[in-house]
């Protein structure tokens, strides 16, 4: 399997939140009829647009139900004005609005419209104008299409997605849009592609969640549905870079990073620490204390409450379309958590119910 090339065709394709439909086309075929043919039982959406894919575990009918849960939507934009042929916006979810200027975007209309994101030149700016960045009320997106021809073929409410090249860099690192989570949801697919080839009594739902990005839905619609015993969020945290201490970021290709706090039940992240260990996977440690970030927060607090993990890998310049990630700690993520799973017993889940 070529992760790259996988994680380059879901990197470049569409997938605002609440508008996932391409992205999550691109993961529905891998299964269907690519690479990953054979390796689920099953595959369906649900009617929020979460896809879910399920392998069966060996263990009958009393076999626990374990979640894997990782975000397939980007954040974007959407359009909320026509003016003279020009597009007014505004963001959905928490794009770096300092690095709009100069953007190649996508406007999803009645056709796909290219367009780019600008504003008044430097030189027609006051001097104390020049020194700040810009703000989202004086950019617009030019298509170079007539106030008429515009008028028919976008409206107002239409998204925008950033249009932007996966690119591989040296050392196993690539660069490109939304990798914020879609290198989650590679995780998801090299869990799959290692469980092949491991016995597991658990049955398993790995799913490609949509809408986190404005506020965890799809996390929140499908551990309902699912009512998992164990459910582990995957996702990014920041990675290391000039300027920054250990307490805030994380080296990439030094392995996935294991999260403690209050959205983590401590007998999962113990058990995470103890495979990574035991089958020689390199790993870093992350405390946080804001549990709402993540899918993990909606997780832990679906029905009655689910026990909760969350792993992370490390990645530059979040909410950019040049988030850079390391293939490295996406393999070995898929690793620990194949195994995390292959080891999984009626012990270990019964524990669960109590610290």
């Amino acid at each position: 399997m070529n992760l790259g090339r996988f994680l380059q065709e879901l990197s470049e394709s569409g997938g605002v939140s609440g508008r996932e439909e391409s992205a999550s086309q691109v993961i529905q075929d891998f299964f269907t009829t690519g690479a990953g043919k054979g390796w689920v039982t099953d595959l369906r959406r649900d009617r929020l647009g979460n896809l879910i894919l399920y392998k069966k575990g060996e263990g009958g009918e009393s076999s626990p139900r374990v979640m894997f849960a990782a975000h397939q939507d980007e954040i974007g934009l959407i359009v909320t004005a026509l003016h003279e042929g020009f597009l007014r916006f505004s963001t959905v979810g928490g794009i770096d609005q300092r690095v709009l200027p100069g953007q190649e975007v996508i406007i999803h209309g009645k056709e796909k419209i290219l367009g780019i994101i600008g504003a008044a030149s430097p030189h027609l700016q006051n001097p104390g104008e020049r020194e700040k960045s810009v703000k989202i009320e004086d950019l617009l997106i030019d298509t170079g299409l007539s106030q008429k021809r515009a008028g028919e073929v976008i409206a107002i409410g239409d998204f925008i997605s950033i249009d932007r090249k996966f690119v591989s860099l040296k050392n196993s690192v690539y660069s490109g849009k939304a990798l914020d989570d879609r290198a989650g949801v590679a995780i998801l697919v090299e869990i799959a592609r290692r469980l092949q080839n491991l016995r597991h009594q658990a049955d398993v739902y790995l799913v490609a969640t949509v809408q986190e990005e404005v506020g965890l839905r799809g996390a929140f619609t499908s551990a309902y549905g699912l009512t998992p015993d164990l459910g582990i969020a995957i996702d990014v945290t920041h990675g290391k870079m000039p300027g920054l201490s250990d307490e805030e970021a994380f080296e990439l290709g030094n392995g996935p990073v294991i999260v403690l706090g209050p959205q983590v039940h401590p007998k999962v992240f113990a058990r995470l620490k103890e495979t990574a260990e035991a089958n020689g996977v390199k790993y870093q440690i992350e405390p946080s204390t804001r549990p709402g970030g993540t899918d993990a927060f909606a997780l832990q607090i679906a029905e009655a409450g689910v026990a909760t993990g969350l792993l992370s890998i490390p990645l530059r310049y979040m909410h950019t379309s040049v988030e850079t990630v390391d293939e490295r700690d996406i393999r070995e993520s898929g690793r620990l958590l194949a195994k995390f799973t292959a080891a999984l017993d009626e012990g270990f889940m019964e524990g669960l119910k109590c610290f």
